[in-house]
């Protein structure tokens, strides 16, 4: 027996029901009813533009002017960034200025020098929802170049808490150095990683720079639907396509202490001499000439080992270095190789996205040195605290890589242990600055690494 409950008997069609005048009208007044109340609670179709910047900021936002520490806002006509106990230089200054472009004040002028890093930030503590307009939408804004030729330039926006997405505009900036005013309009989706939330913005614009240099800007706008007339790397393969390191700090020397490592190596050769080991990297790599000098003499000096770090190294800087001839014409027995921490640091890169640069790095080596095995190493601990956003992409990172790993060529190191307090904290005595390394850093990571390398060098023979 089919249960009543079952049971739907059809109604008739529309035009054979018989409904009264009251009836018609009580069900039109409710249909009213319901779709008035749907319309209230309905949330305001997002505007075609944010006006974040026009002539003065959105409200609930302003204009700041500082450095990595300090700030001041910009409620008059001029503002300075209030100077660091320990001014990287007596003559550094940032300060933003009132301008003007089409009208007396619509304009503010950033201007800086003799220091390491500097921003203008349009920011506010009620979040904007910018996920509307990610589809085809675009961040446009005028801008006027006026010395920039030792100064850098990037475009940055926030991606929810702790995140933040920079476009680094290096070389196209300083083309535009006295061209006067120009229009720039970026993809919104420049500035958006998968998994991003861009549903409440506190950051919807900032310049950042360091060295020298000013630059004006104005009428900084997000449009719904824009026209880009301005390029940005994929995000998604940028750490594996080889490129030399295009920051204003790094254009003096990068490229000159290429041709000296290259210069090195012919001399090693002419001298009948190789490597038996090369370690590769970035500043920390670097450093063992430096604050790690004296641990390098006892322990590596013996092996005519090869430095070849260079500060501020992303994975794909290092690959256009081994791309052009970095290793090339040695044999060395062990590749030490640590690199990452600069994808995190200076763009929050993905994890995947480091390791997959990674992983190109040893296919790089294993095709020039198939010979060589590879100590792959985790990248080291930074942040002063475990929970720090960078300390939490770096293990990530670390996890994935220790896959790369085969026994026989590829081997993995993971000695952060030895550079950590045993609650997870960094000392100071160990990372002055949560990043690099003391000379008492150098000697415990060399302590910690010793015996593999020794292993991987007796195997070599």
């Amino acid at each position: 027996m089919t249960p009543m409950s079952s049971i739907v008997s059809p109604l008739p069609p529309p035009d054979t029901m018989k409904l009264s005048p009251i009836l018609l009208s009580a069900s039109a007044a409710l249909t009213c009813a319901t779709t008035g109340a749907q319309a209230a609670d309905a949330p305001p179709a997002p505007a075609d533009e944010l006006r974040v910047f026009v002539g003065q900021p959105m409200k609930g936002y302003q204009l700041t002017i500082g450095d990595f520490e300090r700030s001041a806002p910009l409620t008059g006509d001029r503002a300075d960034s209030p100077p660091a106990p320990k001014p990287e230089s007596p003559n550094t200054r940032i300060s933003a200025r009132r301008s003007g472009k089409d009208g007396a004040r619509d304009a503010v002028t950033m201007s800086w020098q003799d220091t390491w890093y500097a921003s203008l930030r349009v920011t506010g503590d009620t979040p904007v929802d910018l996920g509307p307009y990610l589809a085809h939408g675009t961040l446009e804004f005028d801008i006027n170049v006026k010395d920039l030729s030792q100064g850098g330039l990037s475009f940055k926006l926030a991606c929810g808490d702790g995140c933040e997405r920079k476009l680094n505009f290096l070389l196209p900036g300083r083309a535009l150095e006295g061209q006067g005013w120009q229009r720039l309009s970026f993809a919104l989706s420049c500035f958006h990683r998968d998994g991003d939330d861009f549903s409440r913005v506190t950051l919807p614009f900032s310049v950042e720079t360091g060295g020298r240099g000013e630059l004006s800007i104005a009428n900084v706008r997000v449009l719904r639907r824009g026209q880009p007339n301005a390029v940005c790397p994929n995000y998604r393969t940028e750490s594996v396509t080889p490129s030399p390191l295009l920051q204003s700090w790094s254009l003096d020397w990068w490229m000159p202490r290429h041709e000296q490592k290259l210069a090195a190596i012919r001399a090693m050769r002419e001298a009948g001499k190789n490597p038996s080991v090369v370690f590769i990297g970035d500043s920390i790599t670097q450093g063992w000439e430096d604050a790690g000098k004296a641990v390098w003499a006892e322990h590596y000096a013996r092996y005519d080992a090869l430095d070849l770090g260079f500060g501020g190294d992303h994975t794909e800087n290092v690959l256009w270095r081994l791309q052009h001839g970095e290793i090339d014409g040695i044999a060395p027995k062990v590749t030490v190789l640590m690199i990452g921490t600069n994808n995190t640091g200076d763009r929050q890169d993905e994890p995947t996205a480091t390791a997959a640069g990674i992983r190109r790095l040893i296919d790089e080596i294993r095709m020039r040195q198939p010979a060589s095995k590879i100590l792959l190493l985790a990248i080291f601990p930074r942040d002063p605290k475990p929970d720090g956003r960078g300390r939490r992409l770096n293990n990530e990172i670390n996890a994935l890589i220790r896959g790369f790993a085969d026994g026989e060529v590829v081997h993995f190191l993971d000695i952060g242990a030895a550079l950590t307090n045993p609650d997870g904290t960094l000392s100071p005595e160990v990372m002055p600055d949560w990043l690099h390394l003391s000379e008492r850093g150098y000697r415990l990571w060399a302590e910690a690494m010793n015996p593999t390398l020794r292993r991987l060098l007796e195997a070599s023979r």
